[in-house]
């Protein structure tokens, strides 16, 4: 026998390894995925090209229309370059790299992302500085992710190509700065593993994905953060229990070598569903919930009548107490001033973006924690056990499929105007809407009760507990009500 049909037949044979006190079955790898390995593994250069490709793509679609004047009345995305580029970002882009995460994992950020790249290519020449614990605290990305989503909203990014230009620009910046000062070794990504804020949702959403990378030769002890290795994203390959950090770079898989990471295929959810086997995390959840809440809030502000009705009554009342400033406008990099487009904020708009949003993800989080910790406590008093805050945890997983759709169908609105434009019947777009937040349901319903499955409890029971996470999924879908099935 030859040794490569030797090491083919050992890829057949599962594995079982105790991870935390629990033993763990690694299952064989299937044959597409050997065939997709043995064709990346030699053609691993053109990534490079892929990446340089898309960071022109990236510059032109954010440069060019701030070149360009704005688009007429009657101008649409397939003969305006303006438009077509804000189409191209917000209605494609956008929604479809959440999509994509269900079928491919994080393959966005490690084979197409121009951002993480420029990060890496820095990093190849800067001063490769250990990763300081500011950085690599979990709440950075957080933090991250609410700077730009509430910047964005004010800066008008969805609508002028000023606001696109200043996000994008600003973090593309930031990114190589972190890669050139930040990353020992060669070729790291301390941008893509601690601070990105589109990369910390795919990694979260990754959990529910139908890609796995796990080790050929798997070692016990959990997940481990390592800054040596060939890993970017700092991920001790041999301990690799979890999707999130991995952006599929296919650096760590050699279908002929003994050891490194190999591809599978499994079934989407199949590891929200053994969380516990896969390193939960708090602040996780946290972000989870809170993106959810800030994107909500980033979308109500501007369909609730509510919302106008507070503006005016807020801005009577400064004004009474004699703050003229407030219906001034503000600086253009901080908010949109586009008076050739009609749209200037003053900072009572400024002001009262940012604090909706605000209100809307702590209000949001608040709730969804609190249905969380009464079905952790409810397991747990079944179960007889006191571990409620680790059963808390794994059932506040189960939101993860109806949050991401509701994100794409309330903030990928660009892709649903596109639709209605090409001349599809509101109907159809609506029908596509309300059978895409259907499915998330069910899905997070079908999460939640195989969670609590795992935690022990069947009959009765189970469904008792299942009951605040239902309340949860329905809370969400309500609070996403006007951009679904409209106001």
């Amino acid at each position: 026998m030859s040794i490569s049909s030797a090491q083919d037949r050992l890829q057949r044979i599962p594995i079982q390894i105790n991870q935390g006190g629990t033993q763990k079955t690694y299952k064989p790898q299937g044959p597409w995925a050997r065939r997709i390995e043995s064709w990346i593994a030699p053609h691993q250069w053109l990534l490079s090209w892929v990446h340089v490709v898309m960071f022109f793509g990236f510059l032109i679609l954010m440069s060019v229309p701030l070149l360009l004047p704005l688009p007429a009345d009657n101008a649409r995305f397939w003969n305006n370059f303006t438009l077509f580029a804000n189409f191209m970002i917000w209605g494609l882009w956008f929604p479809l790299v959440f999509v994509s995460v269900v079928f491919s994992g994080r393959s966005w950020c490690g084979v197409l992302c121009p951002l993480g790249a420029c990060s890496e290519w820095a990093n190849r020449v800067g001063f490769k500085r250990p990763v300081p614990r500011w950085v690599r605290w979990e709440g950075t990305p957080i933090v991250s992710f609410i700077v730009i989503t509430v910047l964005a909203q004010t800066v008008g990014a969805r609508d002028h190509a000023l606001g696109i230009a200043e996000i994008f620009g600003a973090t593309f910046v930031f990114a190589i700065l972190l890669g050139f000062v930040y990353g020992p070794g060669r070729s790291k990504r301390a941008w893509c593993r601690h601070m990105c804020p589109i990369g910390l949702m795919l990694g979260v959403f990754s959990r529910i994905g139908a890609v796995q990378f796990r080790p050929k030769l798997p070692r016990s002890g959990g997940e481990r953060y390592t800054e040596k290795g060939i890993c970017p994203t700092m991920i001790d390959i041999n301990r690799k229990a979890e999707s999130r950090h991995c952006i599929e770079c296919f650096r760590c898989v050699n279908p002929k070598a003994r050891g490194g990471l190999q591809l599978i295929f499994r079934r989407p959810g199949v590891e929200v569903e053994q969380i516990r086997q896969h390193n939960p995390n708090t602040a996780e959840i946290w972000f989870l919930f809170l993106a959810t809440g800030l994107s909500l809030g980033g979308f109500l502000w501007l369909v609730l009548p509510q919302y106008q009705l507070l503006r005016q009554t807020l801005g009577t009342w400064a004004i009474n107490q004699g703050w003229y400033w407030i219906g001034s406008p503000g600086p253009a990099w901080l908010m949109s001033v586009h008076p050739e487009a009609r749209e200037v904020f003053t900072w009572l708009d400024f002001f009262m973006i940012v604090g909706f949003m605000m209100g809307c993800a702590v209000a949001l989080t608040a709730i969804l924690g609190l249905f969380s910790w009464i079905g952790g406590a409810l397991s747990a008093w079944f179960a007889g056990t006191t571990n409620r805050r680790a059963r808390m945890l794994e059932q506040a997983y189960a939101y993860m499929p109806v949050a991401m759709v509701s994100l794409v169908i309330g903030l990928g609105g660009k892709l649903f105007d596109a639709m209605a434009t090409a001349g599809i019947p509101p109907s159809a777009v609506a029908g596509i809407k309300i059978v895409g937040f259907a499915v998330s349901l069910l899905w997070s319903l079908q999460l939640s009760h195989r969670l609590v499955g795992v935690q022990g409890l069947a009959g009765p029971r189970r469904w008792l507990v299942m009951l605040p996470t239902a309340a949860g999924v329905m809370v969400i879908g309500l609070a996403w009500w006007p951009a679904i099935f409209g106001l």
